[in-house]
């Protein structure tokens, strides 16, 4: 069979015309249309801090406002959004992706304190359609100003023979700044202190490679009805990833960590679940007691369990299950903290405490949890059954 690039270069050979960018497979005004239409959305993220417009070689960013601090720390993460981007391709809904890739960026930034600051994105396609792309970049800038995030910059590839038609990957990165003093992270975190768990949206954006396997394997389609969901499996699927950054400043803020009730740290539950990722932010020594009891999962959590007969090790080190975000604050801040994030409208509740990592700690099998991601500090003990 002859392919579209070869009949483009046979053609072009008979008219002698040469072999074109456009005859390779890449179309530059495909690209310029995808620019103009997302740079309103784009500009809809910028701030005072923000120099020069869309379009540019690099994004512009003023930073003059760290002139005011003692100590300023930059802190940056880069990240994408996985398989889940096939969720989307085949439901052909492309303006959801984006939250999926800021909350991914920013809420790791946050995790140690540091306001995100701005981002920028990367989109690999095979084919630039123009409206396809803005869908991609407005769900982005949505996101961004979601965070109180500016997006700066970035970059759609088009790339031919490498990626499909109708495929596409999405990247970003992202800087923020904390003052040194404010730094959050194991060295706060002290004996005695609560842990509080915040609500995911779903699925968010970690898993989907068991998910996807369990689905298929069932055979279930993507807009099959599912009672249990109150929607199509695709829709839920497709649920964007809560972004937690301004809920998260304003706690740190509320209860700085030169208080008597503070924050003490954070934990973004990505991917290994949540005993592995709250283990990173503790001390050596310490070891945080988590209550399943304390929450219920949420459905598409009990379905994929049921519908992969997944076992529930595998469960708890693969998906958030219903927990996106972990704070770890004083005993005195709990109840205030609790209640600051519930009006916010962000389900939050007590879901455990940290103690001493003591020899009653039983240190064995799947609910005990030390050490992960190469971070060789404290850890987990999940206990109890799901409510």
């Amino acid at each position: 069979m002859t392919s579209a690039s070869s009949t483009a270069d046979m053609n072009a050979a008979q008219n002698n015309t040469g072999i074109t960018y456009a005859a390779a497979g890449v179309d530059v005004e495909a690209g310029d249309r995808a620019v103009e239409l997302m740079k309103d959305a784009v500009k809809a993220t910028h701030n005072a801090s923000v120099i020069g417009g869309v379009g540019g070689f690099a994004g512009l960013y003023d930073v003059s406002k760290l002139l005011t601090y003692k100590k300023p720390l930059l802190a940056t993460s880069t990240d994408g959004v996985g398989t889940k981007v096939a969720i989307a391709q085949a439901m052909d809904i492309h303006d959801t992706i984006g939250y999926d890739l800021v909350g991914m960026v920013v809420d790791d930034i946050v995790v140690v304190g540091a306001e995100p600051l701005y981002m920028t994105d990367y989109i690999a396609c095979g084919k630039v359609v123009p409206e396809r792309i803005a869908d991609i970049v407005r769900g982005i800038a949505a996101a961004c100003s979601v965070a109180g995030t500016a997006l700066v910059g970035g970059e759609t590839a088009e790339h031919p023979g490498l990626l499909g038609e109708h495929e596409y990957d999405v990247a970003g990165a992202a800087t923020g700044v904390v003052e040194a003093d404010a730094l959050l992270g194991p060295d706060r975190v002290r004996e005695g202190d609560v842990v509080i768990g915040m609500a995911s949206s779903g699925l968010h954006s970690n898993g989907y490679s068991l998910v996807r396997r369990v689905i298929n394997h069932a055979g279930w389609a993507l807009d099959r009805q599912v009672s249990e969901l109150g929607r199509t499996l695709g829709e839920e699927l497709l649920e964007p990833t809560r972004v937690y950054a301004a809920d998260c400043l304003d706690l740190a803020r509320a209860f700085p960590v030169t208080a008597d009730k503070a924050v003490h740290g954070f934990s973004h539950v990505t991917g290994g679940g949540l005993a592995a990722n709250l283990a990173r932010v503790l001390p050596q020594g310490l070891v945080a007691t988590v209550d399943r009891s304390t929450w219920e999962l949420p459905a598409i959590f009990k379905l994929v369990s049921e519908l992969g007969r997944v076992p529930l090790p595998d469960l708890e080190r693969t998906l958030n299950l219903g927990v996106g975000m972990v704070a770890v604050v004083s005993a005195e801040a709990a109840d205030a903290a609790v209640a600051r994030l519930n009006e916010r409208g962000l389900p939050s509740w007590i879901m455990g405490s940290v103690s001493a990592d003591s020899d009653a700690v039983v240190k064995t099998g799947p609910d005990y949890v030390q050490g992960a991601k190469g971070v060789d500090g404290g850890a987990v003990q999940l206990v109890n059954a799901y409510a």
